[in-house]
């Protein structure tokens, strides 16, 4: 019979190394963290914006106006806030939780509200520059209104998740899990 007996030391050592490398792993994931707002998503939506006060029964006249108004739409993930646990490392296989996509932004230019037509009766007012402001305020309430049936966030979420799992392929990982959500549920 042949017994082989480990050093204490040897055993330390093997264990701090292999310790070094998961740490070492998972600081490379972390870097993650320091791109912070991941924008992933842009789309550029026209709104139409159209306003007629012809019905009022005390003006004579009729009044119309008939705007366009274009506005860019950036949506991404928070890679700052990946957290370790967030993180489960297993060889050469990975899961990660990424947060749930977020707008980053709505941006209306005010070069972008184009007025495309308008029609004034000779015993009416033009429309002052406060009624243009709702009437572009309007729109930028329906644009945003209009976000969850654009599927811009569904989007972010799946380009995140193509440019997560090439930066992890980088890294030598062969098996990448990416999900959206708040923690990993790992068993320890």
């Amino acid at each position: 019979m042949f017994f082989c007996r480990y050093s204490p030391l040897l055993l330390l050592v093997l264990f701090f190394s292999a310790c070094n490398k998961k740490e070492q792993q998972l600081q490379q994931v972390m870097a993650l963290q320091q791109m912070s707002d991941l924008a992933t998503v842009e789309y550029v939506v026209t709104k139409i914006i159209k306003a007629s006060d012809n019905k009022t029964w005390y003006k004579i006249g009729d009044r119309k106006i008939l705007m366009s108004c274009k506005a860019t739409l950036t949506a991404g993930i928070d890679l700052s806030s990946i957290k370790r646990e967030n993180i489960n490392i297993e060889g050469k296989n990975i899961t990660l939780i990424l947060p749930h996509s977020k707008m980053m932004a709505v941006n209306i230019k005010p070069e972008d509200i184009v007025e495309e037509y308008e029609s004034i009766d000779v015993l009416r007012q033009p429309f002052t520059g406060k009624e243009r402001n709702a009437l572009a305020i309007q729109a930028e309430n329906q644009v945003k209104a209009s976000i969850a049936e654009l599927g811009i966030l569904q989007t972010a979420e799946t380009n995140a998740a193509l440019f997560v799992n090439s930066f992890l392929h980088h890294l030598g990982y062969e098996k990448i899990v990416i999900q959206f959500g708040n923690v990993l549920n790992t068993k320890n």
